[in-house]
């Protein structure tokens, strides 16, 4: 609380002579009437006499200064004053007001400390712009991804991922670099000039030997992270007449030729395939493909590699990167759907569907994300008709709000739940962090990335669009929720909800004073956080959509439980494998999202909204903007 002011209105109307108003006549009165005057007064007649003539002087002035002015007011009401009575008249006033004027009363002088207190306590004299503000925040993240890109570049520079508390680099992605690739337009984006150089030159000097000499990588991982990093840096270093955010590292044309080198190398995932459904692994070194052990890919995996194949067709010319990853999308409008939701596996070899589960989790949830980004991003080009896109995920969002969504108990949190053995089978009330893209989905979807106020003012917003708006911003608060519930302001990976048919006690997230501690379960196996994007990105996507200032707060306050657990002192961020326990007990590992994806996305949410607007460019589902090319 702040403290109160050195004064306040209450001494304006207390009896006091340092405040309270008086009239002159009061003065002389109060004064005349005073103990001692009238002792004096009334033991001598000369006194007496001389007090009573003073107040019958003053009386008579007073009256005949009034008489005058009223008949220099009556005259000139009746035009016959004249310039010299009203001249006379009222010098004679202003004399008698010097006379008796008081001085200006002014407020008590301050000193240095109470000043800073009273601007504190109105909130506006001292109060900080807003956006410098921000500004510091985001310069926050600045500073969190060169720390991290310092620990990967000692420890771990050329390997995948970096192990920040052994101080060690793993490949777990093919062997690529990923956290180079993965990084390297965040830093451009941050205008971080010495990684750019650094990241450009490893990749100049490293990648392409890399490609050709690596065996076995997953095709999805491999396109999202690799690919699109690679498309993204040639775009925003000046390729295909993009922006040029930094003044080093390689020229855009070297990006663009890996690229081409790699993707030839995973095309071959979809030529090897009997159907339009391409096998989920590639052999880098000698361009071959096939299907994972159990024969299946997953739907998300096979939908979720368009965006980025799509955008080197248009900068290279070679329209064989397009032509077969939009098989696969004209291959799934044929699948037998409910209500426009799909199992999470899907057979290369048969091109079906395989089992009942249906979830927005792992290994469904890019496929509805590509849906509306893919349709974007080609909606305005003269390539042919795709709105059967925009159709199967209007369809498709009509099935989640149909069918997965629910309230928890006690506080009607909104979540998105499970259908493990198929539409006829139960809810689960099970919610991957994963499907918090979703809420960043539903906006983009609803306003196809133009201000909601801008939006409505046009009249673009039909009344399914503002429904799904409302659905998103339901959603994100329930994710960042999932959040504030446990002791160290970090999500789990899994979540379930307490409803009428499931709760177990003695699993909240451990912090008490949460309003929804009854609301979110939090099972044992569930606990860790691996520095997940998926809220942040919803969080981004909603400020800038809604201009809401919350979204912000929101996003800020994740971002300092990022900083007080996660961060390892010699370089680096780690993951945890408990976040309902303080303190939470590190896991080992930086997630090339962290840098690509997470870091990314706090960096856009606190910064200006007209950098990668969202009307000009999509984001892959590894945070990668790629430029909407028009006709």
């Amino acid at each position: 609380m702040s403290k109160s002011l050195p004064y306040s209105m209450k001494d304006v109307h207390y009896d006091n002579a340092k405040f309270r108003h008086r009239s002159l006549f009061k003065v002389i009165t109060q004064t005349l009437l005073t103990s001692n005057m009238r002792r004096e007064c009334l033991s001598c007649s000369t006194g007496k006499f001389l007090g009573l003539l003073m107040i019958f002087g003053l009386a008579c002035l007073m009256l005949t200064h009034t008489n005058k002015a009223h008949s220099v007011s009556d005259g000139l009401a009746k035009g016959i004053g004249t310039n010299e009575e009203h001249k006379e008249v009222t010098d004679v006033g202003i004399r008698f007001k010097k006379l008796f004027r008081r001085a200006p009363r002014l407020p008590p002088r301050l000193s240095p400390d109470e000043k800073i207190i009273h601007r504190n306590f109105t909130g506006k004299l001292n109060e900080p712009n807003v956006e410098e503000q921000w500004k510091a925040r985001q310069q926050n993240v600045k500073d969190a991804f060169t720390h991290a890109w310092s620990g990967y570049k000692k420890f771990a520079m050329g390997y995948d991922e970096l192990m920040p508390v052994s101080r060690l680099g793993v490949d777990g992605l093919g062997g690529l670099g990923a956290t180079v690739v993965d990084a390297l337009d965040t830093a451009m984006i941050m205008g971080l000039d010495e990684v750019v150089s650094e990241a450009g030159s490893w990749i100049e000097s490293h990648l392409l030997d890399r490609i050709r000499q690596k065996g076995q990588v997953n095709l999805f991982e491999t396109t999202i992270r690799v690919l699109g990093g690679l498309l993204s840096a040639y775009h925003l270093s000046g390729g295909d007449q993009g922006m040029t955010l930094v003044q080093k590292g390689p020229k855009p044309t070297i990006y663009l030729d890996i690229a081409k080198n790699l993707a030839d190398r995973l095309l071959s995932a979809f030529t090897s395939s009997p159907t339009a459904i391409p096998f989920s692994d590639v052999v880098l070194r000698d361009s071959s493909a096939h299907s994972a052990p159990d024969g299946l890919s997953s739907t998300s995996e096979v939908s979720t590699l368009q965006l980025e194949f799509n955008y080197l067709s248009a900068i290279s010319g070679d329209p064989k990167y397009s032509t077969e990853g939009m098989k696969v999308l004209a291959h799934l409008k044929t699948l037998p759907k409910t209500e426009g939701l799909v199992p999470i596996y899907i057979s290369p070899h048969s091109g079906e569907f395989s089992g009942e589960n249906i979830r927005l989790g792992s290994r469904g949830d890019s496929y509805y994300e590509y849906l509306i980004k893919v349709w974007l991003q080609l909606r305005d080009t003269q390539d042919g008709n795709f709105t059967y896109l925009h159709d199967m995920y209007e369809e498709a969002m009509r099935g989640v709000k149909h069918m997965l969504v629910q309230k928890s108990i006690p506080s009607e949190l909104v979540f998105v739940g499970e259908l493990p053995v198929g539409p006829k089978g139960y809810l689960s009330p099970k919610m991957d962090h994963l499907v918090c893209f979703l809420p960043g989905t539903l906006a983009l979807g609803a306003t196809k990335g133009l201000t909601k106020e801008k939006a409505m003012k046009d009249n673009l917003l039909t009344f399914e669009d503002l429904e799904n708006l409302k659905l998103a911003e339901d959603l994100t608060k329930t994710c960042f929720e999932m959040y504030s519930v446990t002791s160290t302001g970090l999500a789990p990976e899994i979540a379930y909800f307490h409803t009428k048919d499931y709760f177990e006690s003695g699993l909240d997230g451990g912090n008490k004073s949460s309003e929804y501690v009854n609301d979110i379960i939090i099972k044992h196996a569930d606990r860790h956080n691996l520095l997940r994007p998926e809220t942040v990105e919803s969080l981004f996507v909603l400020y800038r959509i809604t201009q809401d200032p919350k979204y912000r707060e929101w996003g800020w306050h994740i971002f300092e439980s990022f900083e007080k657990y996660t961060k390892v002192e010699s370089g680096g961020y780690s993951s945890l494998d408990d976040v309902t326990t303080v303190p939470p007990p590190k896991r080992d590992k930086m997630e090339t999202f962290f840098l690509g994806e997470t870091l990314k996305y706090l960096y856009l949410l606190f910064g200006d909204s007209s950098v990668i607007p969202l009307d000009k460019f999509v984001f892959n589902t590894e945070a990668h903007p790629l430029p909407i090319k028009s006709s």
